[in-house]
């Protein structure tokens, strides 16, 4: 055994499982991550070009669904995360990360929506006037 290699990795037997562990990149997995990409960036742009859908709200939630989409394939196909990689910390942290933003998303949203409604009462008089 070479001495400046870590224990548990000696020069016999070069197969230490490395092509089937999760977090190693692939030509195939970098491919199939862009071409998923393309298609899930192409689909939206297309659905707001096209007026496919009727309703403006119904086409944004159109294209957030294919975001949450992409961002599931970037993390799986570019940043390799799984619930096995790093010992499911890295899985843990970004669970953590979107409880997170929903909490922040969530209570700004509220909260500027009560000061819409509160802060001038007379404003929603003046919008009737002609």
């Amino acid at each position: 055994m070479s001495a400046n290699l870590p224990a548990g990795h000696g020069t016999a037997g070069h197969d230490h499982g490395h092509d089937t562990a999760p977090g190693h990149a692939t030509l195939r997995g970098y491919l199939t991550g862009f071409v998923l990409s393309v298609i899930l960036t192409a689909i939206p742009f297309w659905l707001v070009m096209s007026g496919v859908l009727d309703s403006k709200q119904a086409t944004a939630m159109a294209i957030m669904a294919f975001a949450v989409v992409q961002i599931v394939v970037h993390m799986i196909f570019f940043l390799h995360m799984d619930a096995r990689s790093e010992g499911g910390w890295s899985l843990m942290a970004l669970i953590f990360t979107l409880i997170l933003v929903v909490i922040a998303l969530t209570g700004s949203l509220w909260v500027m929506y009560h000061l819409n409604v509160n802060m001038m009462p007379g404003m929603h008089e003046m919008k009737q006037m002609p």
